[in-house]
């Protein structure tokens, strides 16, 4: 599987090229959200990945629709078995609507392994994009996804989470 970019790659840097909406149902496009979720997979502690994050610099992110439900009531799991990810597929977001009312939130980032840090970001917000069937939707989100949301649109613009983050956080014999 595809392994997760790290911060020293430049393509992290580079603002993301839109996907060209009549490419969206196609093979290219299906195989590169099918590698963001084998790659996010493998992360236990991952939530969301952005296409740039495998090399791929288009504006598509997914979000594990599986922690937002974990959120409600967690849930045991054997030891050793490879998560399951239900990928919720955003590509060519843009974000409508911003509340003007901030949070300052823990993040952390699979691009900058074993660190943390603390991120001013807004409560709520309005984003649109198209789905894998190149079906445009608005979604309202609040706390932990607008967090998300707004991290992977960050990652899309070229700007990783410690350029903005303060407390900045090595955690001692991370895996």
């Amino acid at each position: 599987m595809k392994s997760i970019i790290q911060k020293e790659d430049k393509i992290l840097r580079q603002i993301a090229k839109e996907a060209p909406v009549d490419e969206i149902k196609s093979k290219k496009i299906k195989d590169i959200v099918r590698k963001m979720s084998g790659a996010l997979a493998e992360k236990e502690n991952g939530v969301a990945l952005a296409a740039p994050q495998i090399g791929e610099s288009l504006r598509i992110f997914i979000i594990d629709r599986n922690v937002l439900k974990a959120e409600e009531k967690p849930k045991e799991k054997p030891e050793k078995e490879k998560r399951k990810i239900e990928p919720w597929i955003f590509i060519n977001p843009v974000i409508k609507k911003i509340s003007q009312k901030k949070q300052i939130v823990p993040e952390g980032c699979l691009s900058v392994e074993g660190v943390y840090g603390d991120i001013k970001r807004a409560e709520k917000l309005t984003v649109e994009a198209y789905d894998e069937n190149a079906k445009k939707f608005t979604r309202g989100a609040s706390g932990l996804l607008a967090q998300i949301i707004q991290h992977e649109i960050d990652h899309l613009n070229g700007v990783l989470f410690i350029d903005k983050a303060e407390n900045l956080e090595r955690i001692k014999n991370y895996e």
